[in-house]
């Protein structure tokens, strides 16, 4: 019997701490979905999730992180549309000047109050979460 099983990424929000207001950095996608969303993508075979996170990090924003906490983890299994896949979402930490890469088209640098609309998967969720985490201290539960 084949087992069919969830894809496991990572997403990675990351902070940059050598500006006002500790902004995050977003990735215009080159690739379907087009939109905007987290720096991400597939957990390598016999790769830890944190190797993942900062790998990813440096390949799509070409920042060294440092990985402060697992957020959560998210696995609606609609939440990608291309296939099943759940996310463990780390927050990180880096300073310095971001630089599109990989399967990045384009990025910028938002703070909270500019975040744009068009967010690709489930990112739109992830950040309302981080945004209630970051400003109240209250963590995602468990639906």
């Amino acid at each position: 019997m084949a087992y069919r099983n969830p894809t496991p990424t990572v997403d990675i929000i990351i902070e940059l701490t050598d500006r006002a207001h500790r902004p995050i950095v977003l990735i215009e996608r080159l690739n379907e979905p087009h939109g905007w969303a987290l720096p991400g993508g597939f957990v390598d075979y016999g790769e830890a999730v944190e190797t993942a996170a900062k790998r990813e990090a440096e390949e799509e924003v070409g920042l060294q992180v440092e990985l402060i906490e697992q957020f959560h983890v998210y696995s609606d299994p609609a939440r990608d549309p291309r296939q099943h896949t759940l996310s463990i979402v780390f927050l990180a930490i880096a300073q310095g000047e971001p630089t599109a890469g990989d399967d990045a088209k384009h990025l910028e640098v938002f703070e909270p109050w500019r975040v744009p609309t068009n967010l690709c998967f489930d990112h739109d969720r992830i950040l309302r979460d981080y945004w209630r985490y970051r400003h109240y201290g209250i963590r995602p539960g468990v639906i």
